[in-house]
């Protein structure tokens, strides 16, 4: 049975937290479609095409990882519409810290709400990397700290151009 599974978030940018979430997913589906939300509502580092592109460089270039799997894509439709889009029975969601649950469940129970079809697992990444945050990753980034350790070399280059 092809299993495909979506994960969505913003990614701005993708950090190494993302990536481990990223890799256990593909342990559980077939295909996996990495999904970058192109929310107008927010203020983003990188336009949603950026960071399509940079999630790719990263994944592709960066780590080496097979294509075949993986899809990556920007959206601004509701996720089950994007699941249903592409036939996903799965949504993936990084959780990092207590704080984060209750967002993440409420959200779960509302997509649970529009299609009983998907379901939600929730991962974690390695405990040394779940206080990984993108927020954080650009506030180092911003005040010339370094951040080889929380992101891939694509990431890195791409920020770095940002703040130069």
């Amino acid at each position: 049975m092809n299993k495909i599974g979506i994960y969505p978030g913003t990614f701005d940018p993708i950090t190494i937290g993302h990536i481990d979430i990223i890799k256990s997913s593909l342990k559980i589906v077939n295909k996996l479609i990495i999904a970058v939300s192109n929310d107008y509502t927010k203020d983003y580092l990188f336009s949603s095409d950026d960071r399509v592109s940079i999630i790719k460089n990263s994944l592709f270039k960066d780590l080496k990882f097979t294509e075949k799997r993986i899809k990556v894509l920007s959206f601004s439709t509701l996720t089950t519409s994007l699941c249903k889009k592409y036939k996903a029975t799965i949504i993936f969601r990084g959780l990092r810290a207590v704080s984060d649950f209750e967002y993440e469940f409420q959200l779960a129970g509302m997509n649970r709400q529009l299609n009983r079809n998907i379901e939600t697992i929730f991962l974690m990444s390695d405990p040394d990397k779940q206080v990984i945050s993108s927020r954080f990753v650009k506030e180092i980034a911003k005040l010339n700290g370094k951040i080889d350790n929380f992101v891939t070399k694509s990431v890195n280059k791409a920020i770095k151009e940002k703040y130069d």
